[in-house]
């Protein structure tokens, strides 16, 4: 049986490149070459496509810029897989699943799986919708307001609303009160987001998120542990949800700093909470993975209040991260997938999904 040919996509233009590019290498390390030939994509921070077709042990050692060729996906059905440019003319590279690895924006938000589906490649992940809808906090609130699941009250706001931004305050103060935490409604790796104590604090956190994003989240602040669950699977029967993992944040939150920069932090697997929490979790996890439409891998966020032990959703990751101190591939491997398993896993997925 010949390999199939699994084209990884990382790197990008969103503020979570870096971030990428360490997935990406995890990834592209633990791929079975058994079955399948890797071949790496690197898109800048400017956007550019480059292929790499030398020997790959570790991407980061690696000068796309100067040894990789322009790329683009064909998305003509008669030429799956992307065209290379050779000289001054294209070769087309047959590609037989593609593996989005891109955090953020344009990687994680529906619009290059907007473009896998043009050009009718399997790809590893959720669909456009489940990403579009998943990656903006507010449509996800929205949505997941319909279920019975708790989540913090919020509010959101367009760039145009904060032209009067002392009636924005006063809306916030008068709703949500303080502390409460301000969001770019589309970012990921808690980039631009803040914890605002005073009116001061909120001004200078809205202004921070905005820059990210046109839109903003205001949430209430809840008090508590933070709690990740992972799910696996294409959203039917044979999904699959694992234990809970508590985040043990060196700093005041998850932020960004705390959770790449600082040593101090610290995941704890499986989390020490009574059963029936867990199971709450994994149910409410399950539930919303199935709602927003999602199949192969989603990380689900939660907190569970301190002093009422309620269980409150925060949010849903459908392209989590693959680094080191990753959550979601530790969780799975409490399933009994490591990550080559995992990989693999994934990969199947995207092979027969409708």
């Amino acid at each position: 049986m010949s390999k199939l040919n699994v084209a990884v996509i990382f790197g990008g233009c969103s503020y979570e490149h870096d971030i990428s590019i360490e997935s990406a290498s995890t990834i592209i390390s633990n791929i079975p070459t058994s079955k399948y030939n890797v071949i790496p994509i690197y898109i800048t921070k400017e956007g550019k496509w480059l292929l790499y077709d030398g020997e790959v042990t570790n991407i980061k050692n690696i000068d796309f810029e100067k040894f990789g060729t322009p790329t683009t996906i064909s998305t003509d059905r008669d030429r799956k897989g992307v065209m290379r440019m050779v000289g001054e003319k294209f070769k087309n590279v047959k590609i037989d699943v593609f593996f989005p690895v891109l955090h953020g924006r344009n990687g994680e938000d529906g619009t290059i799986q907007g473009i896998f589906e043009i050009a009718d490649v399997p790809y590893v992940g959720c669909g456009v919708l489940s990403s579009a809808v998943s990656m903006d906090k507010v449509f996800t609130k929205l949505i997941v307001n319909n279920t019975k699941i708790k989540q913090a009250s919020f509010l959101s706001f367009k760039k145009e609303d904060l032209e009067d931004m002392n009636a924005v305050v006063k809306r916030i103060r008068s709703k949500l009160g303080y502390p409460c935490f301000v969001k770019p409604a589309i970012s990921g790796s808690s980039i631009g987001i803040s914890k605002a104590n005073d009116k001061k604090e909120l001004v200078e956190a809205i202004n921070i998120a905005i820059k990210h994003d046109s839109k903003i989240l205001v949430e209430k602040f809840i008090k508590g542990r933070e709690l990740e669950c992972a799910v696996l699977g294409s959203g039917g029967k044979d999904t699959l949800v694992s234990t809970v993992g508590e985040v043990d944040a060196a700093d005041e939150f998850y932020d960004f700093e705390s959770k790449y920069n600082n040593p101090e932090s610290k995941t704890i697997i499986p989390a020490e909470i009574p059963e029936e929490y867990i199971k709450e979790i994994q149910n409410s996890a399950l539930e919303i993975f199935k709602l927003l439409n999602c199949s192969g891998l989603s990380r689900v966020d939660f907190f569970l209040e301190e002093g009422t032990n309620k269980i409150f959703f925060n949010e849903i990751n459908t392209l989590p991260g693959f680094t080191n101190i990753s959550m979601y591939p530790m969780l799975c491997d409490t399933m009994g997938f490591s990550i080559s398993d995992l990989l693999d896993k994934l990969i199947q997925l995207a092979l027969v999904r409708d």
